[in-house]
């Protein structure tokens, strides 16, 4: 089996919370002509939530302090002193309202785009409520920036109060919350007029659900393929260890790579050694390192950096199944998402198993089986597979909970 632990520590602690069994609950639609009764009775409880705030008016429903607001964005304005790592910034914050799923959550997973020029950054943070209206501190998820500079990109593992502590890029109820917040701080070294700002931030909440459910039906995605350029993560093995083990571990950057190329996005490497074939794939890894858990698999930090390159939107949400999965197929949309497997429960895989492996779902067969590009195989002509809808469906829920990085270019 390869090497995914540069993503893994962090899946396999989430693995930990969620028991492998994050099974996402999904709506009924009534007959027609049902009553409002009968339809309410049919409706299974929701178990997951996307809540964000980007555009002007949502942003401004936020609490803002040294902040101004944008079109589509807040920046800095009557910014405080602020001290991170020894070296001196000024800051302001952006609060949330409380945003509240409808059932009890037991995980978060924030995602944002920001803008952080020169030695800016954005520090990430969340809290919570339960039932009883008692309320969390606040726990920092992470510190990012694109230059990586002079703080380093990195989440904050643990954290542990009354309510829930944070895994790599999940925060992780210790029951369950009713309610949720998140606040970004936006930070600038002292004295600069760097244009540091907040475009976009949210999470999606969801809650742990143990009963199997029946493998959806294709829809209108069924016969689609998209032509999303192939790249293989193992023509890197042994690249730049540094970040996070290397190719053989960079899964989640090679796939977020080949959804960037799709839209014609391919920026120019830095730092890379001359040579490497597809030397994106290394500069990917390079932006989306995490050195708190010192992996290149974390959610948001991929489309984080997705995002400055994009020109619509780029955040980590999480799917029902893969019926929900085809109307981005449709609007033309490859989806990155998380599955982990077992011998012999993911037939065509160019792995015999994995604790956590993230490719990219680029369509259906007219039978509804799933076309990915999986960057586990060994070159890029080995990229494209077709899996067996039941399976790589219950591969995918069981392990990560339908998680997926949605990228769309404007």
């Amino acid at each position: 089996m390869w090497d995914f632990s540069g993503y893994r520590r962090a899946v396999l602690r989430r693995a930990a919370t969620l028991a492998l069994a994050l099974l996402l609950a999904t709506a009924l639609v009534p007959p027609a002509g049902a009553t409002p009764q009968a339809e309410t009775r049919k409706r299974a409880t929701p178990q997951v939530q996307l809540t964000s705030w980007s555009s002007y008016a949502e942003l401004k429903t936020g609490a803002r302090r040294g902040l101004k607001m944008g079109r589509g964005h807040v920046a800095l304005r009557k910014a405080k002193p602020r001290t991170v790592a020894g070296k001196a910034y000024e800051a302001g914050t952006w609060t949330s309202p409380w945003a509240t799923p409808g059932f009890g959550a037991t995980s978060l997973v924030p995602s944002w785009e920001a803008t952080t020029p020169g030695r800016s950054l954005v520090r990430v943070e969340v809290r919570a409520r339960d039932a009883s209206g008692g309320t969390g501190t606040w726990d920092t998820v992470a510190d990012w920036s694109l230059r990586n500079r002079p703080v380093a990109r990195r989440t904050y593992t643990g954290q542990t109060d009354d309510l829930g502590r944070v895994s790599a890029d999940t925060w992780v109820a210790a029951g369950s919350v009713t309610s949720w917040q998140v606040r970004v701080t936006l930070m600038r070294p002292r004295g600069s007029s760097l244009a540091v700002s907040l475009e976009r931030v949210g999470a999606v909440a969801s809650a742990d659900a143990s009963a199997p459910r029946p493998t959806s039906r294709p829809g209108p995605g069924a016969g689609t393929v998209l032509a999303v350029p192939t790249y293989s993560q193992m023509t890197h093995t042994g690249h730049y260890p540094q970040w996070g083990n290397g190719g053989e571990a960079w899964c989640s950057p090679t796939s977020t790579a080949m959804v960037l190329a799709w839209y014609g996005i391919s920026p120019t490497p830095r730092g890379i050694t001359a040579g490497h074939a597809d030397a994106v794939v290394d500069h990917t890894a390079k932006m989306v390192y995490d050195h708190g858990y010192r992996g290149t698999g974390n959610w948001a930090f991929n489309t984080a950096y997705a995002a400055t390159l994009v020109g619509g939107d780029s955040y980590v949400t999480r799917m029902r199944d893969l019926r929900e999965l085809e109307d981005h197929i449709v609007a033309g949309v490859p989806v990155i998402v998380s599955v982990a497997f077992g011998r012999n429960q993911l037939t065509g895989a160019p792995i015999s198993a994995s604790n956590g492996h993230l490719l990219v779902v680029v369509g259906f067969e007219a039978d509804g089986d799933v076309v990915v590009n999986d960057p586990a195989g060994a070159t890029n002509a080995e990229v494209r597979r077709v899996y067996d809808r039941a399976q790589f469906e219950r591969i995918w829920i069981a392990a990560s909970g339908g998680t997926a990085y949605v990228i769309r270019n404007s």
